[in-house]
């Protein structure tokens, strides 16, 4: 087992400050009242398709901001906030909702997918989101998270799958700590099957849960479950989301592609449309050429980062994540790195399943046990134990950047684990309580128009406004230049582009 501190000193301090990172951070916009804002993506934003730091999600009512790739936790988090700073003085009246969990929500049909031009890929987009709606809901498209992607220099591919292995088996670990989402809007949850309790008229929610969105009512797929993806290595990997990409599955062939009209329903009826389809707490990824599939990309050149993808938005915090979170972040990744990595099975695949609805649900729960091997744990215990591993790795993170932000930490995270009121979802309950009368869309609007107030307050230049919208002019000349060069029937561009041949190693045209 290879261990950051064996080697050189030289070898180390250049891998460990190697490490880079970047956020891209989902959210509502929100009117007023807590309901969702149904305008459409704002122009001042520019354009969805082709902007750098400001796009959509599932909806035109859901902001995506990206920020760029960042040697320091701290660096992440300012860019963010300027993305925020200028996104929302671009939203007028409306808010950005600081909760995972969704605001107050129309009718499922009612919710209004992104819309990215008349380009091939513009268009495409807009379909994918639509089969999305057809196979889960658009209502459980409308949660929204943190997506945390993170690099260290010359990582292998075999390494990488060791470390998502460990990630998985570890991940509650961070359900427990960051998860910030025990409560919902009843909108969510109408008509459904559940298993959350009444709290006050409109919010429902679990008395021990940590993050509803990563439990059975969020971010889940009973047709993803029968995949049980391994990730023991890139090929089985591959392997797994090619059939996943090229098999047709019978509740999809039932939807159908097109309506009567001709419109698209959906980009293919196989169990997953594209790549992004496939649900995970953590993904490996690589930057992908204009065009190119993502898992021909993966297969031809290797995973060239990790995607975090279980991170609530944290409602206290301004970008709904702060920089000590991030270095966690950092030292748990470091440590499913260079601890070892036996092969997942079948078996151990099903028991993670259950430690992460477990832990969604139940997780600050007296006495709570996951599963772990043969037996169970304790969550308490199994989390105290990873902590303890992770000192070694923060002490030499802080040395190399002559700091002692990493340890204070994990020292706050043994907290947390020792006094569970002082997690965020606990947190969220308490306000939820004390000061709302049981309401989470009071609570959450209240947090929201807090977040509007300070940002507005904050320093912003005419230079970074100039600067901004300047971005969004370019943004938007940049999708006309896309629409201008679409020479392609859309018809023939979506079988180009979801052809079985372009999922492969080896040459391809990567623009259809």
């Amino acid at each position: 087992m290879e261990q950051f501190s064996q080697g050189p000193e030289k070898v180390a301090i250049a891998r460990l400050k190697g490490i880079r990172r970047g956020l891209e951070k989902e959210s509502l916009r929100s009117l007023e009242t807590g309901r969702l804002a149904m305008t459409p993506h704002p122009a001042a934003l520019g354009s969805a398709l082709t902007h750098p730091h400001i796009t959509t999600d599932f909806s035109e009512s859901q902001l995506e901001l990206i920020t760029s790739v960042h040697a320091g936790a701290q660096d992440c988090i300012d860019e963010l906030t300027a993305i925020q700073q200028f996104t929302l003085r671009s939203l007028g009246d409306e808010m950005l909702w600081v909760s995972s969990m969704p605001c107050g929500l129309p009718t499922d049909d009612e919710i209004p997918l992104g819309q990215y031009g008349t380009s091939n890929v513009g268009r495409a987009k807009t379909v994918y989101r639509s089969g999305l709606g057809h196979r889960y809901g658009r209502r459980m498209q409308t949660i929204s998270g943190i997506h945390y992607n993170w690099s260290v220099p010359d990582v292998s591919n075999e390494r990488y799958f060791g470390l998502i292995r460990n990630f998985r088996r570890q991940a509650f670990l961070l359900l427990y700590l960051f998860g910030a989402s025990p409560a919902v809007c009843s909108t969510f949850v109408a008509g459904r099957e559940h298993r959350l309790q009444p709290l006050k008229d409109g919010t429902m929610y679990l008395p021990y849960a940590t993050s509803l969105r990563m439990g059975r009512l969020g971010y889940q797929s009973d047709a993803q479950a029968s995949l049980a993806v391994s990730y023991n290595s890139l090929a089985g990997y591959a392997e797994s989301l090619q059939k996943a990409l090229t098999q047709p599955y019978p509740a999809y062939e039932d939807i159908g592609v097109r309506a009567p009209d001709g419109t698209y329903k959906q980009l293919q009826t196989t169990l997953l449309q594209i790549e992004n389809e496939f649900y995970g707490t953590i993904r490996p990824k690589r930057v992908i050429f204009p065009g190119e599939r993502p898992l021909h990309a993966l297969r031809e050149r290797g995973v060239e980062y990790v995607e975090v993808r279980l991170m609530d938005l944290n409602p206290f915090e301004p970008v709904g994540i702060n920089a000590q979170t991030l270095r966690f972040l950092d030292v748990f990744l470091l440590h499913c790195l260079q601890s070892e990595s036996p092969d997942d099975t079948p078996q151990e695949i099903a028991a993670l399943a259950h430690n992460q609805h477990t832990t969604a649900e139940r997780g600050r729960e007296p006495g709570l046990t996951l599963q772990r091997g043969s037996g169970t744990v304790s969550l308490k215990d199994w989390g105290l134990e990873i902590v303890q591993q992770l000192r070694a790795i923060a002490e030499q993170l802080d040395a190399v950047h002559a700091s002692s932000d990493y340890t204070r930490a994990v020292s706050d995270a043994e907290h947390a684990l020792q006094h569970p009121d002082s997690t965020p979802s606990a947190r969220v309950l308490q306000a939820i309580h004390a000061e709302h009368s049981g309401s989470f869309v009071s609570f959450v609007r209240a947090q929201s128009q807090k977040l509007r107030k300070d940002t507005l307050a904050m320093p912003w230049s005419a230079a970074q406004q100039a600067e901004w919208v300047a971005q969004s002019d370019k943004s938007v000349q940049d999708q006309v230049a896309i629409e201008a060069a679409d020479t392609m029937p859309f018809d023939i561009y979506l079988q180009e582009y979801l052809s079985p041949r372009r999922l492969v190693a080896g040459p391809v045209l990567v623009s259809p």
